[in-house]
């Protein structure tokens, strides 16, 4: 039986891979009798998404999947072009080999991925590699906002699928990042960081915003 925080985890991920499409209703009985559990532990896992904006309780009609809010996704990259270098730049301090191996894994992937078939994959690996550099930044209330923000940075990327034709724009701007860890330049990986986030908000304002 999953635990309450086990449940949130794979709630939050089924909206934000999109196997909850926007606009689906959420049935609390349903999602219940799913995991084997009372309704007590869904209804917390809801209030949860809701505090994360990730569904919308509305009064005698359930819990729905927001659509995205490409207007509200402005604000939201104006944040992680800042939060997301500023982690890179903290976890060059921290670094260890087995920290940067896993990176360098999370590359050599990237690089391999037919993006007409596993443009998930590459999607939640480069969601790994950010949650490794928060890992290693070792500060709390940044790894809190950025978890947040990242759901809905992450469920936009799974959204855009058709704008990502190739895997360059993940691993061409990854490994640099990978490269200034190891040669223990915190300058170098911020600079680096922005430029990774820098593209994809690039690529997602000209196609949509």
């Amino acid at each position: 039986m999953l635990k309450q925080d086990e449940i949130f985890e794979e709630l939050r991920n089924r909206i934000v891979r999109l196997e909850y499409e926007p606009g689906k209703i959420l049935n609390e009985v349903e999602i219940a009798e799913e995991f084997g559990v009372s309704r007590t532990p869904i209804r917390h896992a809801f209030q949860k998404l809701e505090l994360h904006r990730l569904i919308q309780i509305v009064p005698r009609y359930g819990a729905q999947v927001p659509q995205i809010d490409f207007i509200r996704m402005k604000s939201l990259f104006e944040l992680t072009t800042v939060l997301d270098p500023y982690a890179a730049r903290l976890a060059v301090a921290n670094a260890t080999e087995e920290m940067i191996q896993e990176l360098e894994e999370i590359v050599e992937r990237l690089k391999k991925y037919d993006m007409s078939t596993e443009y998930k994959s590459a999607i939640v690996d480069d969601e790994k590699f950010h949650e490794i550099i928060l890992e290693y930044s070792y500060n709390p209330w940044l790894q809190e906002t950025l978890k947040n923000l990242h759901s809905h940075s992450e469920r936009l990327w799974h959204y855009c699928n058709k704008f990502f034709e190739t895997p360059e724009i993940f691993h061409e701007t990854l490994e640099p990042i990978v490269e200034a860890i190891k040669n223990n330049d915190p300058d170098e990986a911020e600079r680096t960081a922005r430029i990774h986030i820098q593209q994809f908000v690039d690529r997602i304002k000209n196609t949509l915003l």
